[in-house]
């Protein structure tokens, strides 16, 4: 009878922050790939540490080569990227280490790589990390958390499903 009265249950997803750090628009990330929303929505994180985080439970759908980006899709379907840094594909792994391969199952919170981000910026590369939703349009909407900073498994990245 009373149901008005009752909190209304958030019916968004959410994805954790994949790495400790400061949590900023994906407009601000000097790529176009990333800033345009060209392989999806999401949030990016400047790191403070060089641990990069399952952001849910799911499984790893691919881990690039030179470790610099692990693609994983969600129990409930979401297909995810995480992207350590701009343009560090040009480092081929070197400071990467990969701690999952495709067909693991992870659980939000596992660590699947981790990244030396001294040397990554000694080497010229910007560190941010952007965490995109690539299938965005089966959602009715995707949106990045930012301006604040966030610990891994943190609120990233609400999904709202249609």
């Amino acid at each position: 009878m009373f149901q008005f009265f009752k909190k209304k249950q958030d019916s968004a997803f959410y994805l954790g922050a994949p790495v400790k750090g400061m949590a900023v628009d994906l407009k601000e990330v000097k790529d176009p790939t990333f800033s345009t929303g060209m392989l999806g929505q999401g949030a990016a994180v400047i790191p403070s540490e060089g641990k990069i985080y399952a952001p849910a439970d799911g499984e790893i759908a691919m881990v690039f080569d030179t470790l610099h980006a692990v693609s994983m899709t969600a129990e409930n379907g979401v297909e995810i990227l995480i992207h350590v840094g701009l343009d560090t594909v040009e480092l081929k792994g070197q400071g990467f280490e990969g701690h999952v391969k495709a067909g693991d199952k992870v659980k939000k919170g596992d660590l699947i790589l981790t990244v030396d981000l001294e040397a990554v910026k000694a080497a010229g590369y910007d560190v941010v990390t952007p965490m995109l939703v690539c299938n965005t349009d089966d959602y009715a909407a995707v949106e990045g958390i930012s301006g604040k900073e966030v610990a891994p498994g943190e609120n990233l990245v609400s999904i709202k499903m249609k």
